[in-house]
């Protein structure tokens, strides 16, 4: 009879155990980021009076102008679903072409402590006498892609990506690429007044 209680007592405890162990358990999971549903390009030419040049903005973003007191015909490329911007600035060549060329490298090459490769591509459009460079920055950077216009003489137009919250090359990666698209875009449609 002992030995029918024993055996009753294990088998109830082995049941207990069974059961017990079938519940939920907890499957940790790969951190993950919101999914952006991003548009179609579409461009439009501003083209207003006051400024020296003109180019293809793009659809989703709105155009703010920052004109300083000495810094005229600077803006900002706004994304406000995307929460980004495109800071430009405007400099007249005034014999100092060298210098704003190595100012604007200065400025790219600062974010070489975190980036993990700086690429430059040559941009060059003789026919409406634009020149410039693409940089483009790989890894936790605070700007993934810059770039500098110039007529070589007269003007000199810098634009610089910027998202609007703490940079992660994962999270940003898909939002960038395609702002990148509209820097390309940019460049291309870039023409001097």
């Amino acid at each position: 009879m002992r030995f029918f209680r024993r055996d009753n007592i294990f088998l109830t405890c082995s049941i207990i155990l069974f059961l017990s162990s079938c519940g939920n358990t907890s499957i940790p999971r790969p951190y993950g980021y919101f999914r952006v549903d991003l548009p179609k390009h579409v461009y439009r030419m501003i083209d207003t009076l006051n400024l020296p040049y003109r180019f293809d903005l793009p659809g989703n973003a709105k155009l703010i102008q920052r004109d300083a007191k000495d810094d005229k015909f600077w803006m900002d490329i706004y994304y406000p679903k995307l929460n980004a911007s495109i800071y430009c600035s405007y400099k007249p060549v005034k014999g100092n072409l060298i210098d704003l060329l190595e100012d604007t490298r200065k400025i790219v090459y600062k974010h070489s402590i975190r980036a993990d490769g700086i690429g430059e591509k040559v941009y060059d459009h003789p026919e409406k006498n634009v020149h410039g460079i693409l940089y483009d920055l790989k890894g936790n950077t605070a700007s993934s892609v810059q770039f500098v216009l110039t007529d070589s003489l007269h003007h000199f137009f810098r634009g610089a990506l910027y998202f609007n919250n703490v940079p992660n090359k994962d999270s940003i990666a898909p939002m960038s690429n395609y702002i990148r698209e509209d820097v390309i875009r940019i460049m291309e449609s870039f023409e001097w007044k």
